[in-house]
């Protein structure tokens, strides 16, 4: 393999990783991946082809997610690491076959539909892993994508991927008919303006919803800052984590306070029976808390769990005690007021080792495996909860997401739709320590605000918690690994936006013409006339 080749897989991974979040060149992804397309044109064997594609999103994923691994079980990183980098190899195949049988142009248009479905099925599978989606690249930079609104980040690895397409093209024919730089800038520099500009200036004149002053909702988060690994989840501690939590809010919640929120996994890190939640001690506390503020309600994580009745629909998640009753732990989020009824949500875009077990239905030698991230080992429950928690007092339903799942642009888009009109993001980002991890996380959530014109209030068990309005900038960001508590105002947004109301039309568009390319492909295989001579490169 000539070492020129190997250089250009190195610098794709690093441009990559340079231009993403936090790091702040994100300009670069808009020609990260042209040392890819020229190795697509110049290398025709087919496993030196696949090394050196590999080799370059293996760079990618661990300059900028390496830490996944630093948990208790290290070798769990290296494996979402080369599995993702592997993943993101075979759209790049596709291209490849695409060349032999297809017009050029129509490969790079493929190249652009096998990615989008790469996404696409990378957020719906049970190996899901969106964190690289390209279009969460420019969460640093919302004012470039108002426009997500209408798209969702799909619309984003459509920009990033049509721009390396066209600058790698524009470079290509200079060399090819050696412009001089006056006919590159007169001749072909309009086309990657173009096509990155256009974007920008549809950003500049979409806005975000005016917010209603009468609206305006007054809300406390706590941060607590329990370290995961040594306090969170110890023997005997839960009653004292809920002092802390008790003491913090009373230092910032009023008469007019509405919501108090808690992290994940805030209340009872070693379980809770979910139909004796009324009864545990914790809640009989917040209840006595909460009638010195009567109009709030508060939010919280919770490890709760569930008995499943003979006539109920046993998941494949489920447990069995010595007496034969079957049993699901959840990673939840609980609604709690001063009356007795208590909303429990359930986390359902689970991580895949630490909270699920893929397939566990067909893998169920695998269940034990599953890493000790919640108190609870083996894979949690998905069993839907409430939809939403609801407020009929102040017209106000809340979507919690909880952690992981705030990387996940289709589904919280689905859970706006039926009428959540705020958001309440509550996670744990402490198991990674202070790296990038919760940084990206953060920045995300920004994303999310766009797609669905919606305030987010953030609470983060060792940060960093803040809060976000629609047009996706970040308001009263706490330190990270600091004890916080603050106060702040939301507004619950009514509207609905095209990418709500319609899903991911990009996707899905992209799907319909993937399966028409493999149609073809297969076809072809057999009517030689459906084939497009191969070119000599």
């Amino acid at each position: 393999m000539k070492k020129p080749y190997l250089l250009l897989s190195i610098l794709s991974g690093l441009i990559c990783w340079l231009a993403w979040p936090t790091l702040p060149f994100t300009p670069l992804i808009f020609i990260a991946f042209t040392p890819l397309l020229y190795i697509s044109d110049k290398v025709q064997h087919r496993w030196k082809y696949f090394g050196l594609l590999f080799l370059a999103f293996l760079v990618w994923n661990v300059a900028s997610t390496w830490w996944v691994g630093n948990t208790t079980l290290p070798l769990s990183g290296v494996f979402a690491n080369c599995f993702n980098a592997l993943l993101m190899s075979i759209p790049w195949l596709g291209l490849k076959n695409t060349k032999r049988k297809l017009p050029e142009s129509v490969a790079y248009f493929a190249l652009i539909v096998y990615w989008l479905t790469f996404e696409y099925i990378h957020q719906t599978w049970e190996f899901s892993w969106p964190w690289l989606v390209l279009g969460h690249a420019f969460a640093l930079r919302p004012g470039w994508i108002q426009w997500y609104e209408y798209t969702g980040t799909s619309g984003g690895t459509f920009w990033v991927l049509l721009a390396n397409v066209v600058i790698y093209n524009v470079w290509k024919r200079a060399r090819l008919y050696d412009f001089t730089w006056k006919q590159i800038l007169l001749g072909e520099s309009w086309k990657p303006l173009l096509v990155i500009g256009l974007p920008l200036i549809i950003s500049a004149f979409i806005s975000a919803p005016v917010d209603n002053p009468s609206q305006k909702t007054e809300i406390v988060i706590v941060q607590p800052n329990i370290d995961p690994y040594d306090e969170k989840f110890s023997a005997g501690s839960a009653m004292e984590q809920l002092g802390k939590f008790l003491h913090l809010t009373e230092e910032k919640a009023d008469s007019n306070t509405r919501y108090i929120i808690w992290p994940e996994t805030a209340l009872f890190p070693q379980g809770a029976w979910e139909h004796e939640l009324n009864y545990q001690p914790e809640i009989v506390a917040i209840r006595e808390m909460l009638r010195k503020y009567p109009k709030a309600k508060l939010i919280s994580g919770a490890a709760t769990m569930k008995r499943y009745l003979t006539t109920d629909e046993i998941p494949t998640t489920a447990r069995t005690m010595n007496d034969g009753t079957r049993w699901d732990a959840y990673n939840s989020a609980i609604q709690v007021d001063t009356s007795r009824n208590v909303q429990v949500y359930h986390k359902y875009e689970l991580v895949p080792g630490a909270e699920l077990v893929p397939y566990v239905g067909y893998l169920s030698f695998m269940q034990s495996v599953a890493l000790d991230f919640g108190g609870i080992t083996g894979s949690y429950g998905r069993m839907p909860g409430v939809e939403m928690f609801t407020n009929p007092a102040d017209s106000i339903n809340v979507f919690p997401v909880i952690c992981y799942e705030s990387v996940f642009s289709n589904y919280m888009a689905t859970h706006i739709k039926p009428g959540a009109n705020l958001l309440v993001i509550i996670t744990n980002d402490g198991w990674w320590g202070n790296t990038e991890g919760h940084r990206q996380h953060l920045q995300y959530a920004r994303i999310r605000a766009i797609e669905t014109r919606r305030w987010i209030a953030r609470c983060a068990n060792t940060g960093i918690s803040a809060v976000i309005d629609p047009a996706g900038n970040v308001h009263q960001p706490q330190p990270y690994w600091k004890e916080a508590v603050f106060k702040a105002t939301v507004t619950p947004e009514a509207g609905i936006t095209f990418y709500v109301k319609n899903g991911d039309l990009v996707s899905k568009a992209a799907l319909i013409f993937c399966i028409l390319f493999v149609v073809h492909a297969f076809i072809s295989r057999f009517i030689p006339g459906l084939r497009h001579a191969e070119i000599n490169q």
